[in-house]
């Protein structure tokens, strides 16, 4: 059977986003129970010359969300960088997954030759369509995730690799 782009894409990036949730959840749990506030813990970071948790969130839903689109052939939905607590960190998740959920198999199948521009601050990226996912877009939305977990992971929450990688 072959794999298609939709089937590497589309729930790879739900359930890694999904699963971001989870983690976050459990990390504001912990901060609770510590009494640390939702601006603290959003701002935590492992070392300081790294983004802070909430910018972590922001960039794997955008990973996610962006590369959807681009695969898709569509310009990429903008999501604002705004949120401030936890219930609005939830909310770009959900709003990324959403997203995400909205292509098509019609829409992404066969992008795996289509061509990927993206705007950088550096100049612009080209990539094919398979190259863009496997080897921008996915690294790119793990990492992310990864930081956060670790962030989360580093300031005491209760979490392990199954709380990262989820249920299948």
């Amino acid at each position: 059977m072959t794999l298609s782009m939709y089937q590497a894409s589309v729930p790879v990036f739900t359930r890694a986003l999904t699963n971001l949730t989870h983690v976050l959840k459990k990390g504001a749990e912990h901060a609770k129970s510590k009494n640390v506030s939702d601006e603290v813990l959003l701002q935590t970071r492992l070392i300081p010359d790294m983004l802070p948790l909430i910018k972590q969130i922001q960039i794997a839903c955008d990973m996610a969300a962006r590369g959807a689109a681009r695969l898709a052939g569509v310009e990429p939905q903008s999501f604002e960088d705004s949120e401030t607590t936890l219930e609005q960190a939830y909310g770009r998740i959900e709003r990324a997954i959403e997203y995400i959920k909205s292509f098509t198999p019609e829409q992404i199948d066969g992008s795996e030759n289509r061509t990927v521009v993206m705007k950088m601050r550096t100049g612009e990226m080209t990539f094919a369509g398979q190259a863009y996912l496997f080897g921008f877009t996915i690294p790119n939305l793990f990492f992310h995730c990864t930081t956060a977990y670790n962030i989360l992971r580093e300031a005491g929450t209760d979490i392990g690799k199954t709380d990262f990688i989820g249920q299948a």
